[in-house]
């Protein structure tokens, strides 16, 4: 077993999204066990985000788009400038789309980003849930009031699934859910969000994705927007899917 002192390289690793899939169970399991490491994977999420929320301080100055565009813009000859321009055109075009898609792209693994440092921060958390309860009757009622929506949990009788309590979250300076489940030791985050142009311009109304660590899907619902987050497997997070669905009814 790794001590303590040697796990401050996964742990960078961890938040980052970078431990191999093989040591990522072993880490979140010390985690759970030990305060001291906990702390230090929370630390370290909370940097990264501050880190990030600083960078998006700094953006490229709107004139220095223009200059690129207005350098890729040939002098037409006398006999030449009708195919010219249109040839300029068409590049600027190209250049507007191609940019607008990898604005969407960057955009969206921030926001996946920040969702999946919401995760690590619960899992690093010795104090995971502010209500502790296995029974949707407590849960969801404490959430009234506090959040500007309400949900339905769903029915978790005869699956392997298990309801740990809920607590508040903050995503995009929006308040919401976040509900934490267990299924075979895997911690699974299911985050509640009213839904918004942004998220549904980056995440759309339906998304399964994956990056290094974690499982992440995304759906829409009677105006609410869902996220789960978990390094659970993918059938373990559609049918918590379908247990949400089933409930929304």
């Amino acid at each position: 077993m790794m001590d303590c002192a040697g796990r401050q390289a996964q742990i960078d690793a961890y938040v980052d999204g970078e431990l191999p899939e093989s040591e990522v169970r072993d880490l979140e399991m010390h985690l759970r066990d030990c305060s001291s490491c906990s702390a230090q994977a929370l630390a370290a999420s909370q940097l990264k985000r501050s880190v990030h929320f600083a960078g998006k301080a700094f953006a490229p100055d709107p004139e220095l788009r223009r200059k690129i565009e207005g350098s890729m813009r040939p002098k037409p000859s006398r006999w030449q400038w009708i195919p010219q321009a249109a040839l300029a055109l068409a590049a600027i075009a190209i250049f507007a789309f191609g940019s607008l898609l990898w604005l969407r792209h960057r955009e969206s693994r921030q926001l996946i980003g920040e969702l999946t440092d919401l995760h690590v921060a619960t899992l690093a958390s010795a104090n995971r849930v502010d209500v502790v309860s296995s029974d949707k009757h407590t849960v969801k009622p404490w959430f009234q009031g506090k959040v500007p929506f309400t949900f339905n949990l769903p029915d978790l009788e005869g699956t392997s699934f298990e309801l740990i309590g809920g607590r508040m979250t903050y995503f995009q300076q929006n308040a919401g859910a976040e509900l934490v489940f267990m299924v075979r030791k895997h911690v699974l985050s299911v985050f509640i969000f009213k839904d918004s142009a942004e998220l549904d311009r980056a995440l759309g109304s339906s998304a399964a994705q994956r990056n290094l660590a974690f499982n992440i899907e995304s759906w829409t619902d009677d105006g609410l927007r869902y996220v789960v987050v978990t390094d659970a497997g993918r059938s373990d997070v559609d049918a918590l899917r379908a247990r949400f669905a089933a409930a929304a009814k």
